[in-house]
């Protein structure tokens, strides 16, 4: 939100030049484009299906949906076999651990290592599930791998939902040590972030 025209290049221009180098150049590609659970918003259901209408709550979000569908044009006008995977929480080895930016559980994981308290913003009943990255990378080849999966999207998300004051909890437990403290959204703040974290997504198989 702070940078939306970078955004803008990364997730849409961006796309657009990659897919247009593989038409001229690499026709026989087969593209999976990493998007988002975040495209969906505030959900009007649970568990989020692919049927699912869209309605993203930030311009990542937005620019995210629009890189998707380029890629799913492109398979329909073009014949440039693409599909898109709609991510949710991946986590693993190598996670980013700096900062919040990416993902929220490797910040939480370092804060509680180093002995800091976790802030659980909102009320903690916000549900989140996770994908493990190399179940999340199995699913990506899948993807590839199946021509079936051609001009498809898939949500790909974790079987055991789990809150986020379950979460701070659990991961207290397991370290042995520590507390978290719940944080009232910020007034400015409490609309676009509450409808951010608010999503999960239903897993999807792919054979």
């Amino acid at each position: 939100m702070r940078d939306p025209y970078t955004d803008l290049d990364i997730n849409c221009r961006s796309q657009l030049s990659i897919l247009e180098a593989c038409r001229k150049q690499n026709p026989e590609i087969k593209i999976v484009f990493a998007s988002t659970r975040q495209i969906y918003g505030v959900p009007d259901y649970l568990p989020v299906d692919e049927r699912h209408l869209l309605h993203p709550t930030d311009v990542n979000g937005i620019n995210k949906m629009a890189g998707e569908w380029y890629h799913i044009v492109y398979n329909n006008v073009y014949g440039i076999r693409a599909s898109a995977v709609r991510l949710t929480n991946t986590y693993g080895p190598r996670m980013r651990v700096r900062d919040a930016r990416q993902t929220f559980l490797g910040w939480w994981l370092r804060q509680i290592i180093e002995g800091h308290e976790l802030m659980v913003y909102g009320d903690g009943r916000q549900v989140r599930d996770f994908n493990y990255v190399d179940d999340a990378v199995d699913a990506c080849l899948r993807v590839a791998a199946s021509d079936d999966a051609n001009g498809q999207v898939f949500n790909l998300g974790g079987d055991e939902p789990i809150s986020l004051r379950d979460l701070a909890e659990l991961l207290i437990d397991i370290n042995g040590s520590g507390n978290y403290r719940i944080v009232p959204f910020h007034p400015s703040a409490r609309v676009l972030t509450s409808a951010i974290i608010m999503v999960t997504i239903g897993a999807s198989s792919v054979s």
